[in-house]
């Protein structure tokens, strides 16, 4: 009986390890990876791997001036991943998230900040408790200034 509530236990909280801690918080969430980007808004993008893509997304969605934050897979093989072909680990993807942003609001730079601080980059495939090459950490610049600011940043 006593495994039996320590597996519950366990399960709950890794189940909800990722999740916004309150119900306004997570509607807020949800609806932001669905929405469109205003009119006339210039954006710019970025896209990251630190683990587990739906806790990237939290924390990138909470950052005034994204606009947009979309997890998907890059890196890899297989054209068009499943989830379960992912997590099987043969595929070679990396979780993602692209971030859509208005560089009016926020920079590259204050992004770069917020990645290098949310995750820790230095154990190879794994985050927490994640455990898979698809947790690695990666940077996927869009051009050759954020490249720059990545590796003077990294260094």
């Amino acid at each position: 009986m006593k495994k039996a509530a320590l597996l519950f236990i366990t399960t709950s909280l890794y189940l909800v390890s990722c999740a916004a801690s309150d119900p306004t918080n997570n509607e807020i969430v949800k609806n932001m990876s669905n929405s469109a980007i205003p009119a006339g808004v210039k954006t710019d993008t970025a896209t990251f791997g630190e683990g587990c893509f739906w806790c990237t997304e939290a924390f990138f969605q909470r950052v005034d001036g994204v606009l947009q934050v979309l997890s998907g897979y890059g890196g890899g093989h297989v054209e068009n991943p499943t989830y379960e072909q992912v997590c099987d680990k043969t595929t070679g993807h990396i979780e993602l998230c692209r971030i859509v942003y208005d560089p009016a609001k926020v920079s590259y730079d204050e992004l770069l900040e917020v990645f290098w601080k949310t995750h820790d980059p230095t154990t190879m495939d794994q985050q927490g408790n994640d455990v898979g090459p698809q947790y690695r950490s990666a940077i996927f610049y869009h051009n050759e200034t954020q490249k720059a600011k990545a590796e003077q940043y990294k260094a």
